[in-house]
């Protein structure tokens, strides 16, 4: 399984950026697909997630409303539409994938298999 990120950049706050991530070597569709990120020397943060198998969404709190998580089955890739971006949303952007994440562990990270190398979002006031 492999997990490609990109989409990253130096943006303003107030701006819009999509992130994308890019799955191979897995069955995509039943695999639940989540975004994290991290700042250097804090632990990585929950921000969205799509279930597999045509299931919900969910989002942090500190999103909600700005970033939009989609994902295309046939296209293997999940998407992070972020809206009105905040220079607290500086990070690195992670993917992550797993076969099967019970619904109340779709925030934890350790409850994810497979990782992308992260792309850098940077929000600049």
């Amino acid at each position: 399984v492999q997990l490609q990120a990109s989409g990253g950049g130096l943006v303003q706050v107030r701006d819009s950026l999509r992130v994308s991530c890019t799955a191979s070597g897995l069955t995509f569709r039943a695999y639940t697909l989540a975004w994290f990120r991290q700042v250097p020397g804090k632990e990585r943060e929950f921000v969205a997630v799509t279930r597999g198998n045509g299931g919900s969404v969910a989002y942090a709190d500190s999103v909600k409303g700005r970033f939009a998580v989609s994902r295309d089955n046939a296209k293997m890739t999940v998407n992070l539409q972020m809206n009105n971006l905040k220079p607290e949303d500086t990070a690195l952007y992670y993917c992550a994938a797993s076969r099967s994440v019970i619904l109340s562990s779709v925030a934890n990270d350790q409850a994810y298999a497979y990782w992308g190398q992260g792309t850098q979002v940077t929000v600049s006031s």
